[in-house]
């Protein structure tokens, strides 16, 4: 896509761990203002994918740019830029939710003025604001969900990178999400999703990618996958022809 502005791109993207390749030779081209759906079956290499493209990883190969920088050249930069909610949230556990948001919001610079009201904002917001000096050792799962999602979003990033951002979150923190990340896109920021819950990939995602076994194994417009399997199918469909036809049938003979 070469007249398209790209906020992430990947080329020839591997990760090994010694014998073993988790991420094998995997290209991306994601362009800006995208909700961008990144898909496949557990242990297929999302996670690692995600890892390096945010810099938590150092791949093994390949080049990397994320909103046109390299991230070896420029990582002071892309930080200020970009926002993760990763698969293990590291949240500080001996903190409150609002001494979280402090502390983010004094790393990335904000002054006082300007970081109380994102912290306060955020927190009505996630529905956090009355849990006052609780620490976040003591939150439920839901919690700290909404938590590391409010922390990825106070410095105001361009990119999101959400690994998993839906799971173990309830019905009205999920649609909560869902209306706040779609009016992100919508002002022209782009978001790198991961999830097993294909519906909500269905609903909000405009553009996928599906990997199986450290490969992408399709990518492109949901509408156009779609008609390249046959038209009118649902994403699941699709997803399990991609990366299902291999795996052993669901049955056992004592059940």
């Amino acid at each position: 896509m070469p007249d398209v502005l790209l906020a992430i791109e990947a080329r020839g993207l591997v990760r090994r761990f010694g014998a073993f390749t988790a991420v094998d030779g995997v290209d991306l081209a994601v362009p800006a203002g995208s909700f961008y759906g990144f898909l496949g079956p557990n242990g297929a290499g999302k996670s690692t994918t995600i890892k390096c493209l945010t810099g938590l990883l150092k791949p093994s190969a390949g080049e990397l740019r994320l909103l046109g920088l390299d991230p070896l050249v420029h990582p002071v930069e892309i930080r200020r830029q970009v926002g993760v909610v990763p698969e293990g949230l590291a949240l500080l556990e001996r903190l409150s939710a609002g001494e979280t948001l402090d502390f983010v919001g004094q790393v990335h610079g904000l002054g006082t003025a300007e970081r109380a009201r994102r912290r306060d904002e955020l927190l009505a917001l996630m529905d956090l604001h009355e849990t006052g000096d609780a620490l976040v050792a003591d939150f439920s799962h839901g919690m700290r969900k909404k938590l590391a999602l409010a922390a990825a979003l106070l410095p105001g990033p361009k990119l999101l990178f959400l690994d998993e951002p839906f799971e173990g979150v309830d019905a009205v923190a999920a649609r909560q999400f869902k209306e706040l990340l779609t009016a992100y896109v919508r002002r022209g920021h782009t978001i790198f999703l991961t999830s097993h819950v294909l519906e909500i990939v269905e609903r909000l995602c405009d553009r996928i990618a599906v990997i199986d076994r450290g490969r992408i194994v399709a990518e492109g417009r949901l509408d156009a996958l779609r008609a390249d399997s046959g038209g009118g199918r649902s994403l699941e469909q699709v997803f399990v022809d991609l990366v299902g036809g291999a795996r052993p049938e669901a049955t056992l003979d004592w059940l």
